[in-house]
């Protein structure tokens, strides 16, 4: 009687434990998949509320400024992007190789820092100036890596800002046959492009 008592409540724990660690299993995937689509989620709630106070920034600016605008707001990957077009005088907030527009997206993300608390990589576009320009840049990579190709001769572009020289590296990467890498010190760091 003792033996089989011993038995039989022994094997019932076994049997829990395994319905158990069934339970365990289901939820850890479970949980494992939750947390990633909440931190997705989390991202692009953090980002769509960048891009909300940098509208509301940018708005009481143009006001301020009394310049004509349309605000769109909108997430590229992991950061926030907010363009401003429509204006006929909105070019005068991208000033001379996008100096003033440079200086509106530092202003813009100290902003959006001051209310989050958290550094922003927001990107801010006037009247497609930065769009326009990944266009002109990224065929120029594609051009200049071709001619380098071709050729067999390296070519040294003009000096650029990270964000351009990386526009341009990805340009010259779809390109077979060659390899672009910067060289010099900011602010004349250039993208140069050489044969493979």
């Amino acid at each position: 009687m003792t033996a089989e008592t011993a038995t039989q409540t022994g094997s019932k724990p076994q049997a829990q434990d395994a319905e158990n660690q069934t339970d365990i299993d289901e939820t850890t995937d479970t949980g494992v998949e939750d947390v990633a689509d909440d931190d997705f989620e989390d991202d692009e709630d953090r980002l769509v509320e960048e891009g909300e106070i940098a509208g509301d920034y940018l708005e009481q600016l143009l006001d301020i400024l009394d310049f004509d605008g349309d605000i769109d707001l909108d997430v590229d990957g992991d950061r926030a992007v907010v363009s401003i077009d429509g204006g006929d005088d909105l070019t005068k907030l991208v000033g001379r190789k996008g100096e003033v527009l440079d200086a509106l997206q530092e202003l813009t993300r100290l902003a959006v820092q001051q209310v989050t608390g958290e550094r922003s990589r927001l990107m801010l576009d006037i009247s497609r100036w930065r769009a326009d320009r990944r266009e002109r840049l990224a065929r120029l990579g594609r051009e200049v890596a071709e001619r380098v190709r071709d050729s067999g001769e390296r070519e040294a572009l003009d000096p650029m800002t990270p964000f351009e020289r990386k526009i341009v590296h990805d340009a010259v990467a779809a390109v077979d046959g060659v390899i672009s890498e910067s060289e010099g010190a900011e602010p004349k760091r250039r993208v140069v492009v050489l044969p493979e």
